[in-house]
């Protein structure tokens, strides 16, 4: 099979905040937030969670350092629901993938699976960390973005991790096994609930551009998360990376995991839900290939059900307990279906690429190679593409003709990776 492939880089300037003006707004805003009340000798909480998100332990640390120069005595909780393998360790250990440990922040990360029921929504329990219930406050630090999951005011940021979160396990299978409709009408009621037991202090919320960098930053207060939250959420989907191709033949993602989107392979993106019950965006590829697991994820690959096809490498880094406890607990079994296994890269993809339901050679077909569905300001696009490229791309005149190695594997390189 001739392989011919041509880089496109997407040469848009989106806004983005440096450290210096994140710290700036960040004290700005708990300046705002905290006026006329007193921290000194309060034990208040910062929550950090699973995600990979741009400066995220630089925030964490300066929220932190901004709270014990208010006399607060501070510790870190993890907030990620079932992540982590849902123990105490595996959640600790997420976070100091992403540097936030506790040697750089100077504070304790104190680490539970334990729960209290705290409340009910209409005969729906509502639960908290036993830990955070030691506490005089908290700060949630998240980024507000589409979930993977579903659509409502509410998607992923400091609501849902004053749900989900905060909540652990237990919390996260009390929402989820109501499927769509239980998260997106009980997060915002069961967040209602927490916030009365566990006083929000403030809550960090991040916007980031399509570049993965941070682009909006504010301190919301318990006056207007709910508000500013939901507007922060439309914002974000604007800034919402995208792949500009319609109707792709084949999609192959280099790598996909926890890191990365919640499912792996974000499905805002790829507009595949691999839900039973939600109807896919029009336009999507019609197979995706998964070629890798990252590291980060520590084994879990839940999403694994939505490529098509994989690799015996990814498959081989899978840690099925922990992809199965996230898995069962979001309620969406089919997404963790395992999809048809190849040796290696070349043969999944060709794999895909018979089974597209067109009959196609590499010219005429449609294909996209992405590095993952974080980092798409770089892609590579076959032959029948070149005419559709928007104008705020470029391409690079060579052909690049040596796609896989003589192992089957793949050898594009990446210069603006995640």
């Amino acid at each position: 099979m001739k392989q011919e492939l041509y880089l496109i880089k997407d040469m848009e300037k989106p806004d983005k905040l440096e450290l210096a003006d994140i710290f700036r707004h960040i004290d700005d805003g708990f300046r705002c937030q905290t006026a006329g009340k007193s921290l000194a000798g309060k034990k208040i909480g910062v929550l950090s969670g699973s995600r990979g998100i741009c400066n995220i332990k630089e925030i964490v640390k300066h929220v932190v350092c901004l709270l014990q120069a208010a006399g607060a005595e501070v510790v870190v909780l993890p907030a990620m629901g079932s992540h982590g393998g849902a123990t105490a360790e595996g959640q600790k250990a997420v976070l100091a993938d992403y540097g936030i440990t506790e040697e750089y922040l100077g504070v304790p990360i104190v680490s539970g699976m334990k729960v209290e029921q705290v409340g009910n929504v209409n005969g729906h329990p509502v639960y908290v960390d036993k830990n955070a219930m030691t506490l005089d406050g908290v700060v949630p630090v998240n980024r507000v973005k589409a979930h993977t999951d579903f659509h409502g005011p509410h998607e992923s940021g400091v609501v849902k991790m004053l749900t989900i979160g905060i909540g652990k396990r237990a919390q996260a299978e009390a929402v989820h096994r109501h499927g769509i409709r239980g998260l997106r009408e009980l997060i915002p009621k069961v967040s209602a609930v927490v916030q009365k037991r566990i006083p929000l202090i403030a809550a960090v919320a991040i916007v980031e551009n399509k570049f993965d960098e941070t682009a909006i930053i504010e301190v919301l207060g318990a006056d207007n998360i709910f508000a500013r939250e939901q507007e922060l959420l439309v914002l974000s989907k604007k800034l919402l990376p995208q792949i500009p191709f319609d109707n792709l033949d084949v999609l192959v993602v280099q790598e996909m995991g926890k890191n990365i989107s919640g499912v792996g392979i974000d499905p805002n993106v790829t507009k595949r839900m691999r839900i039973e019950e939600v109807i896919d965006e029009p336009g999507g590829p019609k197979r995706i290939v998964a070629l890798d697991l990252t590291k980060e994820s520590g084994g879990n690959a839940v999403g694994l059900g939505i490529p098509d096809v994989i690799t015996e490498r990814l498959y081989n880094k899978v840690d099925f307990k922990k992809t199965y406890i996230n898995t069962i607990t979001s309620g969406f079994l089919e997404r963790c279906f395992v999809p048809v296994k190849m040796p290696d890269d070349y043969q999944a993809v060709r794999v895909a690429l018979k089974t597209c339901g067109r009959a196609v050679n590499w010219d005429s077909a449609r294909i996209v190679f992405i590095k993952n569905t974080l980092s798409l300001s770089e892609m590579y696009i076959s032959p029948a593409l070149i005419k559709e490229i928007p104008t705020e791309y470029v391409v690079e005149n060579t052909a690049v003709t040596e796609v896989f190695n003589s192992n089957g594997n793949l050898i594009l390189s990446w210069a603006a990776a995640i």
